[in-house]
C-alpha cells in the first residue's frame, strides 16, 4: 500500500481497509462425534426407536417459534421452492414493500442440502443413529440489526441444528459512522466520499476487537431461543468458526475518470504479466509444495457493471475491480487450511512460533485480517511498478554514481562504493536475482543470493566462504544504493517499494528492443 500511495497519493482521496463479507458457522460439536447422538439420547432417556418422532417434535417447536408466527401474521414469511432463488433479492424486495427500516425483515424457508442424522439397524437389529448428507428445511431470518445493520441468520430445523450467520463489515461501518454523525456518500457496499477518512478507518479497526463468541451467542438466543432447552440434559453451547471472509482495501480516487484510465493499464498488466508464481506470492506462499498440487486460475470479466480480474488459488481468491471512483483489491478466504501463519502449536501456546495452518476459530479472525491485508498490499505494490511516471533517467542516474557505505561508523569518513552498471552482465544478474517476487514474502538472505548467482553448489569450504564474502559485499553495495533494506532483528533483506520500480526500469532498458524504443520515442 505504501508504494502505491507514494505513486498515486495526489490522486487518492482516502483509503479504507477492513472486512467486507463475513460468514460464520455455529455447530454443536458434541453431536458430530461418532457416539454423539447416542450419548444425547441416553442422557435424555429417549429410546432410539423413537428417533423420528422425537426429532420431528423438536422441528415442530422450531417452526412454531414466536418469530416465525409473527412473520406469518405480518405476511413476511415466504416458502421458496428452489435453492437457486436469490434470497437476498427476495428479502430486499420484502423490506422495500413493507418499508422496514429496523428490526425483523422477513423469514424465508427453503429445503437445502445439509448434514443430518437418521436411523439404521445394525446386524443385530439394534437401531443406530448415524450422520449422513441429506436435505431438510432451513429458515433464513433477515434482520436490520442495530449494530451490524443488514444481516441474516440461517437455522437448520433438523438435528444437528447448524447455524450460519452473514454480516457485512461495510454495512456495520455505516452504522458506526451514523452514530458519530460522520458524513459519507455510499454506493452499494463502497464509500465514495467520507468527511473524515482517518476516523472511518479507526472505526473499522475497532471491529477487530469484537468479542465474537458473545455477539454470535446473542444472535443465536435472539433467533433460536429454543436452544439449549431442546437439548434437555445435554445443554451444549455452539462452537463458532469462520466459514468465509472477505478483506477489502478500498482506494477512493478523487476522480472516476482518472481511475478508469489507470485501471485499464493495471488490468492489462495483471492479465498479461502475473503468472502462477506471482499469484502464490500474493497469498504469501513462496513455493509449490511437493506433497500437494495447487490449482491457480485467472479470469477476466467485462460486463455492464465494469471490469474485474480474479485470481484463484484453489478455493481462495484475490480480485481487483472498480466501482465508481473506488479501486478495490479483495482477498477471499474460503479454505483456511490452505493458509499458513506463524504461531505456536495449539497444544503448546507458550512454545516457539512455527508455520501452522490458519485455524477456523473466530478467535483467529485478526489473523484472517492480517493475511487479507498483506495479500492486498502485495497486489497493489505490484501494480504500482507498472504505472511509473518518472523518466528512466530520473530513476536510474542516481544508481550509477558512487555513494557512501551504509555501515560507516559515526565520526569517521564513510567509504564510497561504486555505482551500478545495468548493461554489465554481472550487475544485470545481480538485479535480476533480487527482483524475483518470491523475496516479497520472507525476505532475502546471503545464502539465497549465493544460490541465485551461482548455478552449481560449491563443494570446497574455502570456495563457499569466498562466495559468501562476495555476496556480503554485494549486499552492502545494494543497501548503499537503497535497493535493499535490512529486516530488523534478522539476517534477511527486502527490496524497498521504490527500489523495485528502479530495478524494473533498469532491466527493461537493458532488454528493450531498439526498434521499440525508437518507435516510442517518436
Amino acid at each position: 500500500m505504501k508504494a502505491f500511495l507514494q505513486r498515486f497519493g495526489s490522486l487518492v482521496a482516502g483509503v479504507l481497509q477492513g472486512f467486507d463479507r463475513l460468514v460464520f458457522k455455529g455447530k454443536l460439536r458434541n453431536l458430530y462425534m461418532p457416539e454423539g447422538m447416542h450419548i444425547f439420547f441416553a442422557m435424555n432417556r429417549i429410546w432410539r426407536e423413537d428417533f423420528e418422532s422425537y426429532v420431528a417434535g423438536v422441528t415442530k417447536k422450531i417452526m412454531e417459534a414466536p418469530l416465525i408466527v409473527q412473520a406469518k401474521e405480518s405476511q413476511r414469511f415466504r416458502y421458496l421452492n428452489s435453492t437457486k432463488t436469490d434470497k437476498e433479492e427476495v428479502a430486499r424486495e420484502i423490506a422495500a414493500t413493507h418499508r422496514v427500516k429496523q428490526g425483523p425483515v422477513c423469514v424465508l424457508q427453503c429445503v437445502e442440502p445439509c448434514w443430518t442424522f437418521d436411523t439404521v439397524k445394525d446386524k443385530k437389529g439394534t437401531p443406530v443413529i448415524r450422520g449422513k448428507p441429506g436435505r431438510c428445511s432451513h429458515l433464513y431470518h433477515y434482520h436490520i440489526h442495530p449494530k451490524f445493520g443488514w444481516m441474516y441468520l440461517r437455522l437448520q430445523t433438523w438435528f444437528p441444528f447448524e447455524i450460519q450467520v452473514g454480516i457485512n463489515g461495510r454495512e456495520w461501518l455505516a452504522r458506526q459512522m451514523d452514530q458519530e454523525k460522520l458524513r459519507y456518500l455510499r454506493s452499494d457496499n463502497k464509500f465514495l466520499r467520507v468527511a473524515n477518512w482517518q476516523r472511518a478507518q479507526q472505526l473499522l479497526d475497532e471491529q477487530l476487537q469484537t468479542d465474537w463468541v458473545r455477539e454470535l451467542d446473542s444472535l443465536q438466543q435472539q433467533f433460536h431461543p429454543l436452544h439449549p432447552g431442546h437439548l434437555g440434559q445435554m445443554p451444549i453451547n455452539y462452537n463458532w468458526t469462520v466459514f468465509e471472509s472477505e478483506w477489502a482495501s478500498d482506494v477512493a480516487f478523487r476522480s472516476q475518470d482518472v481511475l478508469e484510465k489507470w485501471f485499464d493499464r493495471w488490468l492489462r498488466q495483471a492479465f498479461l504479466s502475473y503468472d502462477s508464481i506471482d499469484v502464490l506470492r500474493f497469498f504469501g506462499r513462496s513455493f509449490f509444495s511437493p506433497r500437494r498440487h495447487a490449482r491457480v486460475e485467472t479470469s477476466l470479466h467485462d460486463h455492464y457493471e465494469g471490469k474485474r480480474i480474479k485470481h484463484w488459488l484453489d478455493h481462495n481468491s484475490l480480485k481487483l475491480y472498480t466501482h465508481v471512483n473506488v479501486l478495490r483489491p479483495e482477498t477471499t478466504i474460503n479454505d483456511a487450511d490452505q493458509i499458513r501463519v506463524l504461531r505456536p502449536a495449539a497444544n503448546d501456546p507458550e512454545g516457539q512460533p512455527a508455520w501452522q495452518r490458519l485455524r477456523r476459530t473466530v478467535a483467529d479472525l485478526p489473523e484472517y485480517a492480517r493475511v487479507g491485508q498483506e495479500a492486498n498490499e502485495r497486489y497493489l505494490e505490484a501494480l504500482a511498478t507498472t504505472a511509473e511516471t518518472r523518466t528512466v533517467k530520473e530513476l536510474v542516474e542516481p544508481l550509477t554514481r558512487r555513494v557512501p557505505e551504509p555501515s560507516s561508523k559515526p565520526g569517521t569518513k564513510p567509504r564510497q562504493v561504486r555505482g551500478l552498471n545495468p548493461l554489465a552482465t554481472e550487475d544485470a544478474a545481480l538485479l535480476t536475482a533480487i527482483s524475483d517476487p518470491k523475496w516479497m514474502v520472507k525476505g532475502l538472505r546471503n545464502r539465497d543470493l549465493v544460490s541465485m548467482l551461482y548455478s552449481t553448489e560449491a563443494e570446497d569450504p574455502q570456495e563457499r566462504r569466498r562466495r559468501s564474502n562476495r555476496v556480503t559485499r554485494l549486499l552492502r553495495l545494494l543497501r548503499a544504493h537503497g535497493l535493499l533494506e535490512k529486516i530488523p532483528r534478522s539476517h534477511r533483506y527486502e527490496v524497498s517499494p521504490d527500489a523495485r520500480t528502479r530495478i524494473q526500469a533498469l532491466l527493461a532498458c537493458r532488454n528493450a528492443n531498439p526498434d521499440q524504443l525508437i518507435t516510442n520515442a517518436a
